[in-house]
């Protein structure tokens, strides 16, 4: 008996062609390279980045051309003072222009220094929303990932149960042809089993819905074939205090929230520097020809050029302009006001979230360690119910309510070690610690 016992406890799935077995960290990988909202967050993050690689733009003078040509077929008629009149038709001439303009901002109240280091900011801002963004999708693989894993481990349970329930249909048909057991003990055997095999086949659908989450996640065809693990690595020396410290400096909320604060600030300078006037250097070198080949006034030329460099100064004094300056600037202190109250909420929301966190994982932790001792205990009153319903001193009452249990222990336990490693992955989430 404990031979039957031992093999009974130690069947895994049924033996067939397995599909090639993908870890956590394979998914993972993946993800991190097909994931669509990835792929989006990292799309804003470049934007950002093309931007401030053109932020020393403001720096730089702008330089224009312009050129033309006009060409003119016209008739004139002119009388002069003396009584003198000339008419003709036919006055062909040309004309061409061209002109190089240079305009250089050499201050604006320091709003282009403000624009630059706000680009900058902004550059951050879009890498803080990727890692945010990855640490999230992160952490639903691993939870979705695992959840897989408590199917399986379920499966396995179902599996157990099936193994005996089928000991127990022989069983009771061996008793019943020797005249030692009766109908309804075989008759409820074998709907026990066919019970079991149908839990067994919604299992095998729940995993099979399972992976195709886990599908969407990684963003691969939904026919992939895989397997996962059969195990819930679980850590159990996370502490408070370290996830506290570290989310301080690590956790993507907070980080983007303080750099909100900081871009506000900027946005600040660049509103103040409406107050200040704007110099700017301009310059200019100009090119003009004309070409009449007929003219009926003496005194127009024939032919005329002009060429020349002109340079100065513009400055642009605000004396008045509806008070829009005063409002934009009173709109940037309150913007920074709003950026340091989602900051002191942020911080409340994450250390919430760590202490309720941290809570569930010790209790879990607690819970796992029990439901660990109590399902030997539960094997063993399996063991002793069938053994003693094989040696006919009990009834199938017995070693069914000790199966119930079993099967009771093993939800519980598998359950139990699914959500301590839930309750751990939200720790590290809240602590920034899923992606390096």
């Amino acid at each position: 008996m404990k031979k039957f016992v031992f093999v009974l406890f130690s069947i895994g799935f049924s033996v067939g062609v397995r599909a090639q077995v993908l870890t956590l960290e394979e998914a993972v990988a993946t993800a991190l390279k097909n994931n669509y909202n990835i792929q989006l967050a990292r799309l804003d993050s470049t934007i950002a980045a093309i931007d401030n690689s053109y932020a020393y733009a403001a720096f730089i003078p702008q330089v224009n051309g312009t050129l033309g040509r006009t060409w003119n077929n016209n008739s004139q008629k002119v009388e002069l003072q003396n009584g003198t009149k000339r008419e003709s038709s036919g006055l062909k001439s040309n004309n061409l222009n061209a002109a190089l303009n240079l305009n250089w901002t050499i201050f604006d109240g320091l709003r282009m220094f403000a624009l630059r280091d706000r680009l900058k900011e902004l550059t951050e801002l879009g890498g803080l929303n990727v890692k945010s963004r990855i640490i999230d999708e992160v952490a639903s693989i691993i939870t979705t990932y695992y959840n897989i894993v408590q199917a399986k481990q379920q499966l396995k349970a179902v599996q157990e149960q099936m193994n005996i329930n089928a000991e127990r249909v022989k069983l009771a048909d061996r008793k019943l042809a020797v005249g030692l057991g009766t109908k309804q003990e075989l008759l409820q055997a074998q709907i026990d089993l066919n019970a079991q095999k149908s839990q067994q086949l919604n299992q095998q659908t729940a995993i099979e819905q399972l992976k195709q989450n886990l599908n969407a996640l990684m963003a691969v065809d939904v026919k992939a074939n895989y397997d996962v693990l059969d195990t819930i690595p679980i850590n159990t020396t996370i502490t408070l205090e370290e996830v506290i410290n570290s989310a301080t400096g690590s956790n993507p909320s907070l980080l983007i929230a303080r750099k909100n604060i900081d871009i506000a600030k900027l946005l600040l300078k660049e509103a103040r520097a409406d107050f200040f006037p704007t110099v700017q250097f301009n310059s200019s070198y100009n090119f003009n020809r004309n070409n009449n080949n007929a003219v009926v006034n003496p005194a127009s030329p024939l032919f005329s050029q002009n060429r020349g460099f002109n340079y100065g100064l513009t400055a642009t004094i605000p004396i008045l302009n509806n008070f829009n300056t005063r409002r934009m600037v009173k709109q940037a202190r309150l913007n920074i006001q709003t950026q340091e109250t989602r900051l002191l909420n942020e911080q409340l929301q994450v250390d919430l979230g760590i202490y309720n966190a941290f809570k569930a994982y010790q209790f879990k932790k607690q819970e796992l360690a029990l439901e660990e001792s109590n399902i030997e205990l539960a094997k063993e009153n399996v063991m002793i119910a069938f053994e003693r319903y094989r040696l006919g001193v009990s009834t199938y009452l017995e070693l069914r309510d000790a199966q119930q249990s079993l099967e009771a222990a093993y939800n519980r336990l598998i359950a139990a070690r699914y959500n301590t490693k839930v309750a751990e992955t939200e720790l590290l989430r809240l602590k920034g610690d899923l992606v390096r």
